[in-house]
């Protein structure tokens, strides 16, 4: 005859006493490289203009030392053609495309941080710097719409990382953020995994349409995601917006593999 299990439950309150108990005796790992993180007294400027976004503190830790190593690219090699590879008879010929950070280094490692290691976190953060630089660049707009994910998606990830990216673009820029504008039509095939362009176009083609509860017409409108590769996923959804009778559509990613620099601003 086998024993009975003898083991208690401990109840959530007391595990989640236990954990907070840790958390002050051991230090926080950053998200990106899993180092120490050594940024909680000098973060003060993020921690402030957190609060007036969400209404409550970070939970972000990241090291300084991947904080230090987001280098952004030359000011004069941040537009692009959306379109990595144009195509004859575009819809939307010359649309531009707005990528500050190359795809490498700490964007490179922490986007799948944000999407696989669902670090919602580093998304806000990104956004906050996006923000800033569209700021900067003195860009105006009547629309902030980020990609949306598919439904399935959705539930998987628990949040949409490109909404998360374009909230604080949103609040920073003084520009309201449509959230449900767009709607995905099919769960498309992950983008990441399909190396032909041509394939990647196809993979995204049709997969969006303009809620019926928004009326885009005439307005001048931001595209916001995390990555571009090709462009394709952003390419559709402004001829998507286009269609629906918007006068002018911008495309924004936060990093992406570009090199050359191949369109004019917004």
């Amino acid at each position: 005859m086998r024993r009975a299990d003898t083991k208690k439950v401990i109840p959530i309150e007391v595990r989640e006493a236990f954990k907070r108990a840790v958390d002050l005796i051991l230090p926080f790992k950053c998200p990106v490289c899993g180092g120490v993180s050594d940024t909680e007294e000098r973060f003060v400027n993020y921690d402030r203009l957190y609060t007036e976004l969400y209404g409550t503190e970070p939970e972000l830790h990241i090291c300084g030392k991947c904080l230090s190593r987001l280098d952004a690219s030359d000011e004069d090699k941040r537009w692009f053609l959306c379109l990595s590879n144009p195509v004859e008879n575009d819809p939307c010929p010359g649309l531009a495309l707005y990528m500050p950070f190359p795809y490498k280094g700490i964007p490179e490692r922490a986007v799948p941080a944000i999407k696989f290691g669902k670090n919602k976190e580093l998304a806000r953060l990104f956004g906050t710097v996006l923000g800033s630089f569209l700021r900067d660049e003195g860009i105006r707009a009547d629309l902030i719409v980020p990609i949306p994910l598919s439904e399935k998606r959705l539930a998987e990830r628990g949040f949409n990382q490109a909404y998360e990216i374009a909230y604080p673009v949103s609040r920073i820029n003084s520009v309201p953020v449509a959230e449900d504008c767009l709607i995905r039509t099919r769960d498309t095939g992950r983008q990441s995994e399909i190396h032909d362009s041509n394939k990647r176009a196809g993979n995204v083609r049709g997969a969006f349409e303009v809620s019926s509860s928004w009326d885009v017409t005439g307005l001048r409108i931001v595209i916001v995601d995390d990555v571009a590769t090709t462009g394709a996923t952003l390419h559709e959804a402004a001829k998507t917006l286009y269609k629906a009778g918007a006068a002018k559509v911008l495309c924004v990613a936060f990093a992406g593999n570009r090199a050359v620099k191949n369109a004019e601003p917004f």
